[in-house]
């Protein structure tokens, strides 16, 4: 509160003239120090003599009263003080000097109390509107304020003095709100008649009206001042709050969307801030906040969830998502809410693209675009919210492992498709992303070892046929999952390239050993030497090769077991392929083939028509291999054999004549050998192979804990198992496994107890 005073410089100094004293110098001689000289020289001695109290005229007090009075009154009634305001403070001055400041106070109370009576009949009479009352309230209440500011300056000696050496009194600027708030605010008619008006005039303000906020602020200050404002006007206030907030929830959650709904939520807590930063006390942010936000977003927490979260997921709709976890954060159990939705979309939408069968081609990209979608949202959205994080991880290992053994081939196969010559889809960097995104799905599924071996098939092919795209990509990815899962992990995989690398230096070897040995060879042959443990099991055939090729296979067969004895070499003619020359009338074109279409194409050297059956009989090719050989060089885009009766099938009664017309603008020319879709058959071998690798595994980890503990109950060693073994696995299968190392006595029952089972030495 601003105080004012008016104190002359007179009233400080030790000698003054005061109204009772013609002559001040009597009082100056009074007071003044005397000094004694009675020897030249001696030391001189101040002395210091008291005061002589000055006595007031017999009727000082009711003259002076009578000048204050006049002086207070024209305050009160906006009129020219006739007396000077140095004067008025000296004589209050005067008479709390000479112990008369309680009966001014007592004179001084009475006359505010007369007045401020007074005012209370301008609200009591005459039928005004709200707006009118309000604003001749705070006309009354400014007036008042001014009024008070003014009488306190002319006795704020009586102020500073008696009133603080009387802590039962009240200041003068307390008295006057104490009269004010007993005479005027808490009076019923008045006071229903000022808080009514002022939640009318916040009421039409929030329905949309432009109101008059500065009345609004000053009249809420006014009873922040008389300290009734939580009394009287909170309490009401956030109630109609409440009621006006509940029935707009309900309303609007009927009639809007999601979206339309959160941004008129978060559009009515603007506009609260705005009322408290403008005319509210700051008391009631906490609650008024907490009323809005519990009818417009707790109340609704479910509704809002299940009627627009998996839209506003569908959409991408970023902005709205942002805006859904800023209310929602600002509830109890709102991001508890939100996260158990978010879980149970991702869950859902997730098991739709990993079990339908038919989107097996395309389910690896969209599980790639779903993450990659939900990774923004989280970090964009949900401000990389670690519960989210780990909700979303959850979810992803949840559904992508409700389909065993399939998610995690198709991920091999698509590692496959871009890790192969030939994929120029993306960039060196950009394939670095791809497969750390790869990593990423990898993480979550549980047959690791499923994915091992189509992986290690696929690798096999990329670099026996020398697809690879990038040595450093398949080195980058394998390093990726030798830091997944480990050395051992890799360790077969690593062998193959170490293969690879020593066939190249063997290689070179060669070569200079067939210059020495066949100089005019007619044939430039290049070998792999594969280790066994180290590649997939491939099926031997064998066919008839021609006769140079028989030769040069011992050739380097002896050369071989010349720098490895005891070594044995099984050759794997499927896994071949040739760089022929061909002539044609059109011109002569170098063909690139498989090993298996080149024993096809070499009997044309000798006749240019041939039947299925002869072509059969002269390869010894196994006959559903053959049918895709002859197909690829006879219904494929080039053409080098012709069939007859022309399709795109081969049938046992099939004819083939050389193409000697054959035409294309290339010189060398790449026919692939037709591919059985990824046979059936063949992803069967490959799972059952994982499935007999996954018994080994049980088998040996059986005996591993059971040679460790001797004896365990059927129940601790299927939990011990668990937490052994890598791969999900059924207890049917586990029981299995048990049974059968039974019968192998490895293990035994207990005698007493067939839940027991002790270690067989």
């Amino acid at each position: 509160m601003m105080e004012t005073e008016s104190c002359p410089s007179s009233a400080t100094t030790a000698a003054r003239k005061t109204p009772f004293s013609p002559n001040g110098m009597n009082n100056l001689k009074a007071n003044s120090s005397q000094l004694s000289t009675s020897k030249p020289g001696a030391a001189k001695k101040l002395v210091i003599k008291n005061f002589e109290k000055p006595i007031l005229p017999v009727d000082y007090l009711e003259k002076t009263w009578e000048k204050l009075r006049e002086a207070v009154v024209a305050i009160q009634t906006s009129k020219p003080i006739s007396t000077p305001l140095e004067q008025l403070y000296k004589a209050v001055e005067n008479l709390c000097s000479h112990k008369n400041a309680a009966q001014l106070y007592s004179y001084l109370e009475s006359l505010c109390e007369k007045h401020v009576k007074h005012n209370i009949t301008q609200f009591t009479t005459g039928d005004m509107d709200s707006l009118t009352f309000l604003k001749l309230m705070d006309n009354c209440w400014q007036a008042h304020c001014r009024q008070m500011i003014m009488i306190r300056s002319i006795f704020l000696f009586l102020d500073r003095t008696y009133v603080l050496q009387n802590a039962s009194i009240l200041s003068i600027w307390d008295m006057g709100l104490e009269m004010f708030r007993n005479y005027i605010i808490s009076n019923p008619q008045v006071q229903s008649k000022a808080i009514d008006g002022l939640l009318q005039l916040i009421e039409r303000e929030r329905g949309g009206e432009a109101v008059d906020r500065s009345l609004l602020k000053s009249l809420l200050r006014m009873l922040s001042d008389l300290q009734i404002y939580k009394e009287v006007f909170e309490g009401k206030f956030l109630q109609a709050t409440e009621e006006l907030y509940a029935a707009e929830g309900q309303r609007l959650m009927q009639e809007q969307e999601v979206p339309a709904y959160l941004a008129h939520v978060d559009k009515r807590l603007h506009e609260e801030w705005g009322r408290l930063m403008h005319y509210l006390d700051g008391s009631t942010k906490r609650p008024l906040i907490q009323c809005v936000e519990k009818q417009l977003i707790s109340e609704h927490l479910c509704s809002i969830l299940q009627k627009g979260l998996d839209q506003l997921l569908d959409e991408n709709r970023i902005n709205d998502l942002s805006l859904m976890y800023n209310l929602l954060s600002r509830v109890k159990e709102g991001l508890h809410e939100l996260c158990t939705y978010f879980n149970q979309y991702i869950k859902k939408r997730g098991k739709v693209i990993v079990t339908n069968p038919e989107k097996d081609k395309t389910m690896v990209q969209e599980l790639l675009d779903f993450k990659d979608q939900l990774d923004v949202v989280v970090t964009q959205c949900f401000q990389k919210n670690e519960k989210f994080v780990n909700s979303l991880k959850e979810a992803f290992e949840y559904f992508i492992n409700q389909r065993p053994n399939k998610p995690a081939e198709l991920i091999a196969k698509f590692v496959d498709s871009k890790l192969r010559a030939g994929n120029k889809e993306a960039t060196e960097e950009e394939l670095e992303r791809l497969l750390d995104k790869i990593m990423v799905l990898f993480r979550f599924i549980h047959g690791k070892d499923v994915f091992e071996a189509f992986y290690k098939k696929d690798l096999a092919k990329r670099l026996l046929v020398g697809k690879s795209a990038s040595v450093d990509a398949e080195k980058s990815m394998l390093s990726k999952l030798k830091q997944e899962c480990g050395a051992g992990f890799t360790s077969k995989l690593e062998g193959m390239f170490k293969d690879m690398e020593l066939s190249k230096e063997l290689m070179l070897a060669f070569k200079q050993h067939l210059n020495n040995t066949m100089p005019n060879g007619k044939i430039d042959m290049s070998v792999n030497i594969l280790t066994m443990g180290y590649w997939p099991t491939y099926q031997a055939m064998d066919v008839h090769l021609p006769q140079e090729m028989v030769e040069y296979q011992e050739v380097f067969k002896k050369f071989y077991l010349s720098k490895h004895s005891g070594r044995k070499l099984q050759w794997q003619p499927n896994l071949g392929h040739c760089l022929l020359k061909a002539y044609f009338s059109a011109g002569n074109k170098e063909l690139q083939v498989s090993l298996f279409q080149t024993l096809v194409l070499l009997l044309f050297n000798d006749s240019d028509e041939l039947s299925f059956e002869e072509i059969k009989h002269s390869t010894a090719i196994e006959e559903s291999e053959l049918k895709r050989t002859l197909q690829s060089l006879a219904c494929g885009k080039a053409r080098v054999i012709v069939k007859n009766p022309k399709g795109r099938d081969v049938n046992n009664g099939d004819r083939f004549i050389f193409n000697s017309e054959f035409k294309n603008q290339l010189f060398r020319i790449k026919i692939n050998q037709i591919q059985m879709k990824e046979t059936q058959e063949e992803q069967t071998t490959t799972q059952e192979r994982v499935f007999q690798d996954r018994q080994y595994q049980i088998d040996a980890a059986i005996v591993r804990i059971m040679k460790t503990r001797k004896s365990l109950t059927h129940n601790l060693l299927l939990t011990e198992l668990y937490d052994q073994l890598k791969f999900p696995v059924k207890p049917t299968d586990l029981k299995k496994r048990i049974e059968s190392l039974i019968e192998r006595d490895y293990l035994e029952r207990d005698k007493d107890n067939t839940n027991q089972y002790h270690y067989v030495a």
